[in-house]
């Protein structure tokens, strides 16, 4: 059974929960420790606030059931970089045009995202421990740094230069060791009072650094992956799987479960295979199809949309421009002429 959460029933949820006497908030140095009500899991929150708007948030803890929690972002959205040490969750943007629609953060991968003005769905499985940290800057944090002799991704570069409208959930792939340092880092800082700030404030702009980087110059793909025969049949079940149920797709690690491989076999192996991600290849086959289907005159776009499993007509568009360099409508004006 899924529990579907909004940010007003989680209030409602914690207000009962402190007046049933819960511990559900604690002071602590520079934040505050903050506790899963019992009626959805264990563990929770240390949220450490830095100078200019920086803070720390780590998440480690364990929900229930499945939860869908339906997340409003308002226009005052900060710079996130977000690390899965363990655990995972599923990401859904119906509403948003700049990214897509349905995707993946995995265990030991990296993101960096800003999403100003959107609707998002956080979809968390069930008596899955999760430990994950979230770093958050604002954006204007970076406007005084000389960024003219650095190559930032032209996004990147907007959003430091003012343009809060600028969407984007950027993967970074596995973490570097690097990264896996610094997570490190900051999970165990070694001092307390102001030794404690710097250093904490250092690590946080030393990771951010290492993720502007990353995106600028990604690392070379991997070639260690190594499939048998039986790991390509494999594969091949889980493309037929995608290509199934295309419109309520499993996450990967489902489909990693159906296909009895394990995580990092199906994302590198499907790279290797299909030369795409396994929501890569599903979105191109979704596209693909739309393609089919403008051929009929009579479909609109939205119809056309709904049938390959996007729920935003304006996500589809845009989609399907970066896909083929070209809008659904003038493409099925120009099949009729």
């Amino acid at each position: 059974m899924i529990f579907k959460l909004t940010d007003d029933i989680l209030q409602d949820i914690i207000l009962r929960a402190q007046q049933q006497g819960e511990l559900i908030q604690r002071p602590m140095d520079l934040g505050r420790q903050s506790y899963l009500p019992q009626r959805l899991g264990t563990g929770g929150i240390r949220e450490i606030k830095l100078r200019h708007g920086l803070c720390i948030q780590t998440y480690h803890g364990q929900l229930w059931q499945d939860t869908h929690w339906m997340r409003e972002h308002g226009s005052h959205f900060p710079l996130v970089s977000k690390i899965y040490l363990s655990g995972g969750a599923r990401m859904r943007a119906p509403t948003s045009p700049d990214v897509d629609s349905d995707y993946e953060e995995i265990k030991g991968h990296h993101y960096l995202y800003h999403l100003p003005n959107q609707t998002e769905i956080e979809e968390w499985r069930g008596e899955e421990w999760a430990h994950v940290i979230c770093l958050f800057a604002d954006p204007g944090y970076f406007s005084s740094f000389d960024t003219s002799q650095t190559i930032l991704p032209p996004i990147l570069r907007k959003l430091i230069a003012g343009d809060r409208s600028q969407r984007f959930h950027q993967p970074l792939g596995a973490m570097t060791s690097k990264i896996k340092q610094l997570a490190k880092q900051i999970l165990h800082c070694p001092y307390t009072g102001l030794m404690q700030q710097i250093y904490l404030e250092s690590k946080v702009l030393e990771l951010f650094a290492a993720q502007f980087s990353l995106w600028a110059e990604p690392p070379a793909p991997s070639s260690s992956i190594s499939l048998c025969a039986q790991d390509i049949k494999q594969l091949h079940q889980a493309k037929e799987i995608l290509i199934q149920q295309a419109e309520h797709p499993p996450s990967l690690t489902e489909l990693a479960q159906q296909v009895k491989l394990n995580d990092r076999k199906l994302k590198e192996g499907f790279r290797h295979v299909f030369g795409t991600t396994a929501f890569g290849y599903l979105r191109n086959y979704r596209l693909q199809q739309a393609k089919d289907l403008l051929h009929d005159s009579n479909l609109t776009i939205a119809s056309v949309a709904m049938q390959v499993g996007y729920k935003s007509p304006e996500a589809f568009c845009n989609a399907f421009r970066r896909k083929f360099s070209v809008s659904p409508k003038a493409y099925q004006l120009g099949q009729r002429s």
